[in-house]
């Protein structure tokens, strides 16, 4: 029998078990199956006197002779052994002594077939749960296990489960005694899925050997040597799919070359009111080494909310028109394609480099000077939306794309922005997120592209007080508002909008404008409302009202998580928001703080909240740093739920490595996948051919969300 063979071959099994297994854990071979590993481990290693049993204990082993067996029907009546009909049975009640003392065994379920086996005077082991009933102890549904089945230091595995199987008898001795005949088909024939070397240099277990421990482990020790072994093989496997994507791109696609820094870099560079961050350095010398490479650029540029991405990439652009190319920069909304403009264009007033502003909203006359421009060259950065993509819009010689918040592109919006680079070639890429993610995350979701983080803030930027409140202090939030208000400045307050009951959180914002407007009457008060119902012109109408300052507040729903700048803003209001996640909660924090004054995050809390929500809340009051967030997010909710990378998973599914808890594994893995491609980048060496077997499978080809180009 092969890994490979379908489930319902496997001894045991058959078409009904096989359909279930398939429909509830999604096991459709035998390799699946022993791939479906234990999530925790009971230590069935020693036994316990009955005397010595405490309510409350986790499970338990005893060894114990049957004593008494009695009946029961339905009503609680004792049922006579000599009239017995088992379709009468509700309830077995079996006695058992192991010397020390006596306790009470109850079954509601296969009281036939345990009726024949438990006849008194009989011993057997039985491993169960100890509880209280009557004020005696007693276990409900023990395993039962025959009395040489007992061997110290064994470890017995738990396997998830649904409802379902186990209504149909999936007992987690079903799933034993599946996972032993499966080993026993399998292990004679099992081929190693990792070469010998990189076994012998990593000092890895057998795969046999790691198989059979994570089911039927004999200690802790071989369950940590199984446990590492498959561990590293899912991440070396996935970094090395990523790795060799990189390296095969690095290869082939021919950068456009651009050796100069040029007089508008300078212009702009000695202009500067303030000084650069040693973060902002770096990367700026990062994209000019990747510049003057020979190799397309393709780079992903992660800054926390403020921490200066807009000024590299007007470096980054200029550095190419000073090569004799243009740039163009595609941001996902009108509003922050605008706000890119209006700040772009005060970084280049020293430089002469004309730039231009692109959406949907361009009027026809201004278009086509813009075309116009684009394809004399005398336009050398373009700043827009998805506008920049349509087919009658031709560059000169376009030589850099930056895409900003690129998770909310489409793989085939960006690649038609490719398609416009000078000469037919890929213009080289940077795409940039305020979205901290957790380096483990970034090299699994980007692990073909060269990553550089942007991880200090501008000094003077002011950080924003946060504190969590709850329904009490809500009149107190309002005076706070009025208060900033009177003082010339602006506030945000954000409604919860999950996707899951669109009509109960559309109700619930309707509502929250409602109570503002009459907290904030006019003409006070200027109330905007902005939320995913209304249509692209009423959400830029108000949205610009509130920028423009001539609304106070801004009610909204997260449509403004992303790029929204307005430095007068210096309050915002979350609410609900323990139904946020960290990182979004992060994100829409980061929409104050961008001016001079003091700036101020509350977040406001329902009465009954998680102990999860709560530790949410807590850290967000004490921490500012993103990549702290994201990684305590991950922990949380998991890389494949965290919000704002927009990502349905990753690109192939782990069954028992976590990025969240692996990190350290899976940097090793990263750094053996480069080390080894580095020797054989086709992997044809000697008994590498089953690295290359395994990258051709399609779970290594199926998903490929790092790929820009």
């Amino acid at each position: 029998m092969k890994m490979d063979t379908d489930i319902q071959y496997l001894q045991g099994v058959g078409p009904r078990r096989a359909e279930l297994l398939r429909s509830e854990l999604g096991i459709t071979t035998v390799g699946e199956l022993l791939h479906f590993y234990p999530f925790r481990y009971i230590d069935r290693s020693s036994l316990q006197r009955i005397a010595d049993l405490q309510p409350g204990q986790s499970y338990v082993q005893i060894r114990a002779q049957v004593l008494k067996v009695r009946l029961y029907a339905k009503n609680g009546a004792e049922l006579p052994a000599e009239q017995l009909k088992f379709n009468m049975v509700s309830r077995m009640s079996v006695i058992v002594g192991d010397g020390s003392g006596e306790m009470e065994i109850v079954y509601f379920r296969g009281i036939k077939w345990l009726h024949s086996k438990l006849i008194p005077g009989s011993v057997f082991i039985f491993f169960g749960k100890p509880q209280v009933f009557n004020g005696r102890i007693n276990m409900a549904h023990p395993e039962v296990d025959s009395p040489d089945s007992f061997s110290a230091g064994a470890l017995s595995g738990v396997y998830n489960s649904t409802e379902k199987l186990r209504n149909a008898g999936f007992t987690a001795k079903l799933m034993q005694k599946l996972m032993g005949s499966a080993l026993e088909m399998v292990l004679p024939s099992l081929k190693e899925t990792l070469p010998d070397d990189v076994l012998r240099e990593k000092g890895l277990c057998p795969l046999s050997f790691a198989l059979r421990q994570m089911h039927f482990p004999t200690d802790q020790a071989a369950l940590a040597k199984a446990t590492y072994r498959l561990k590293f093989e899912e991440l070396f496997y996935l970094q090395l799919s990523l790795v060799k994507q990189k390296f095969i791109r690095s290869r082939n696609a021919v950068g456009i070359p651009m050796p100069h820094v040029g007089t508008a870099f300078h212009a702009c560079y000695k202009a500067l009111p303030y000084s650069l961050t040693g973060a902002q350095q770096r990367v700026i010398k990062e994209i000019r080494e990747d510049l003057v490479s020979g190799h397309q650029m393709n780079r992903l540029l992660q800054g926390d909310v403020g921490s200066g991405k807009t000024m590299v990439a007007v470096l980054s652009a200029l550095l190419a028109i000073g090569n004799g190319y243009q740039a163009c920069i595609m941001a996902p909304t009108e509003v922050l394609a605008q706000q890119h403009f209006a700040n772009i264009s005060k970084y280049l007033a020293p430089t002469g480099v004309k730039a231009v502003l692109l959406t949907g909203t361009t009027g026809v006359a201004a278009r086509r000077e813009i075309h116009a421009g684009l394809e004399d060259g005398t336009i050398g950065i373009a700043i827009g939306t998805h506008a920049l993509i349509e087919d009658n819009v031709r560059f000169k010689a376009l030589g850099l794309a930056i895409v900003d918040e690129q998770h909310r592109f489409g793989v085939d919006q960006r690649s038609r922005l490719w398609a416009k680079g000078a000469g037919g070639r890929a213009p080289h890429v940077l795409v940039m997120t305020a979205t901290p993610i957790p380096r483990t995350l970034a090299m699994t979701l980007y692990g073909d592209l060269d990553v550089s983080v942007i991880d200090e803030m501008p000094p003077g930027r002011k950080p924003v007080q946060t504190i969590c409140v709850g329904e009490n202090k809500r009149h107190a939030m309002h005076n706070f508002i009025r208060d900033e208000i009177a003082k010339g400045r602006q506030a945000f307050i954000v409604y919860p909008m999950i996707f899951e009951n669109e009509k109960l959180d559309y109700k619930n914002l309707e509502l929250g404008y409602e109570e503002i407007i009459k907290a904030f009457p006019l003409p006070d008060y200027k109330v905007a409302i902005v939320h995913g119902q209304q249509t692209p012109q009423e959400k830029e109408f108000n949205m610009s009202a509130f920028v423009a300052g001539r609304a106070n507040i801004l009610v909204s729903t997260t449509v403004i998580e992303v790029g929204v700048d307005v430095p007068n803003a210096s309050v915002m209001v979350i609410e609900s928001a323990e139904r946020f996640g960290l990182s979004q909660l992060h994100q829409l924090r980061g929409r104050v703080g961008r001016g001079a004054d003091k700036s101020y995050c509350i977040l406001m809390r329902g009465y009954k909240i998680s102990n999860e929500s709560k530790r949410r809340l807590e850290l967000m009051c004490a921490t500012e740093n993103g990549f702290e967030i994201a990684e305590e997010d991950m922990k949380l909710r998991g890389p494949g739920d965290l919000e704002g990378t927009q990502q349905s998973g990753l690109p192939i599914s782990l069954n028992i490595a976590s990025l969240a808890k692996d990190g350290l594994i899976l940097s090793d893995a990263r750094n053996y996948a480069e080390h080894l491609l580095d020797s054989d980048p086709t992997l044809t060496k000697p008994g590498h051919e089953i690295l290359a077997a395994e990258l051709r499978k399609d779970k290594y080809s199926s998903k490929d969300y790092s790929r820009i180009s």
